[in-house]
């Protein structure tokens, strides 16, 4: 099992980077949260990371954080939860509004995000109640350099935006909508989605 990488970010494409580690290229995919707080490109990074083996393929993903992979690891063994619904969970809410929820027994905020139905959302409270209260103590972080610029355009980043939000789950309709309504100061990928999350979970 892989359980860190660092190396040198070649390239972020959310909700996927490329990190070079002594000459091997990892394509690595990575929630939101952990985008975020990645530095510019060219720079040197540090990711947790967790390898998901399937028939026809082997996906690494990356975490900036411990709290972060091991809620991941946990979504895994909930019945009908894979890793593509577990990145869109890290990514469109954080992991201590997640446990909150599960606390709460919160089912409506938990539908907000992309892919988790009224179904999903009561069975992740049910097989989550317990372990979710050894999660909350969790705080190790990599402490990744803040957010440099991407380097991409306006029009780019926008359309980066939009590809990792339909990656995410969100119906292309509803990603053009949210990427219209934000704010004209949120010019890169990472701002973008940031805005697009906050005003779909508030709708």
């Amino acid at each position: 099992m892989i359980g860190q990488l660092r190396g040198k970010l070649l390239a972020k494409q959310p909700p996927q980077l490329l990190l070079d580690v002594n000459g091997v290229g990892y394509e690595i995919d990575a929630p939101m949260s952990t985008f975020y707080n990645l530095p510019a490109v060219g720079a040197e990074v540090t990711l947790l990371t967790h390898l998901v083996v399937r028939e026809d393929a082997h996906i690494l993903f990356g975490f900036g954080a411990e709290r972060e992979r091991r809620l991941f690891r946990e979504l895994l063994k909930v019945t009908n939860v894979g890793p593509k619904l577990a990145l869109a969970i890290l990514s469109g809410i954080t992991v201590d509004a997640f446990l909150l929820c599960i606390e709460a027994n919160n089912v409506d905020a938990l539908v907000k995000i992309p892919g988790v139905g009224r179904k999903t959302a009561e069975r992740l409270i049910v097989e989550l109640r317990d372990r979710a209260k050894h999660m909350g103590d969790v705080a190790f972080s990599l402490g990744a350099a803040p957010s440099g610029a991407n380097g991409a355009g306006a029009a780019g980043a926008t359309a980066e935006a939009f590809s990792a939000l339909v990656s995410l789950g969100y119906k292309p309709v509803e990603v053009t909508r949210l990427l219209k309504a934000a704010p004209a100061d949120a010019q890169t990928t990472e701002d973008l989605i940031r805005h697009a999350l906050k005003a779909a979970s508030t709708a």
